[in-house]
């Protein structure tokens, strides 16, 4: 049996985080033995770093995991940060395709992990909104930014990925 990837993209805030836990937990738990062994993860969202503890913890009875860190920032890094990282997943990288995307470098490094994975574990709550922002420091209006995890998670369903949702679970 092939062995298959899976991504973890989710809002930045979450709520119930004692029962995503546990979702989390079976889940990736289900993925293992459906032949899943890489699984890739972003940065900055609750759910990321919920995903990874799991994962972590996970990977003491299924060391064959790898779990791989998809930087956004920083085409080139140092041996020491290189080191930091490689004290919590068992590798990084950062594709070429991101390097000048600029402020929309995590929405890049998003599709780029769904782009490797053969399944998506998302948290999305449709009706979530991002706080509104100003459209310049010296802007007088707002304006209502599209949701990162959304942008994502169209993306998914563009390319036909399959899709874990763990917000409607």
């Amino acid at each position: 049996m092939e062995n298959k990837s899976c991504c973890f993209i989710g809002h930045r805030k979450v709520d119930n985080q004692e029962t995503l836990r546990q979702k989390l937990t079976e889940t990736i738990q289900e993925l293992i033995q459906q032949n899943v062994t890489t699984f890739y993860f972003g940065s900055q969202s609750d759910f990321n770093d919920l995903a990874l503890e799991t994962a972590l913890k996970l990977k003491v009875f299924y060391p064959r995991i790898e779990l791989v860190y998809v930087r956004s920032h920083y085409p080139y890094i140092s041996k020491q940060y290189m080191d930091y990282l490689l004290t919590t997943y068992d590798s990084t990288l950062m594709p070429k395709r991101i390097e000048n995307a600029g402020k929309g470098s995590y929405l890049e490094r998003n599709q780029e992990m769904i782009n490797l994975s053969d399944l998506c574990v998302f948290y999305y709550n449709k009706d979530y909104k991002p706080p509104l922002r100003k459209a310049s420091k010296r802007a007088v209006f707002y304006y209502q930014p599209k949701s990162g995890t959304m942008l994502a998670y169209e993306y998914a369903i563009k390319k036909g990925k399959q899709i874990i949702n763990l917000f409607n679970q």
